[in-house]
């Protein structure tokens, strides 16, 4: 697909009562508007892979288990880059 081709997703969110997962072609705009603003960011827990958020200052753990390897979420933001 070429950048000239794709379309910015748009629509209301696709995600579940406390499912915590979208589709591979859904978007999410609360969490667009958390990331753009500076809130709260979410994060995956290396160990448990629940979902965390956390605030700016906030301590690095996570709620659920206590472990401190936290990996940023991939963007849903489409990233091409060109190779030569």
């Amino acid at each position: 697909m070429s950048r000239e081709q794709y379309q910015i997703p748009t629509g209301s969110p696709t995600i579940g009562a406390g499912s915590g997962t979208t589709g591979a072609g859904s978007f999410n705009a609360s969490v667009a508007r958390d990331y753009e603003s500076g809130g709260t960011m979410h994060y995956l827990c290396g160990d448990c892979a629940v979902r965390v958020p956390l605030e700016k200052g906030a301590p690095i753990r996570c709620q659920k288990c206590g472990a401190r390897v936290l990996y940023k979420e991939r963007t849903k933001r489409m990233v091409q880059f060109e190779a030569r």
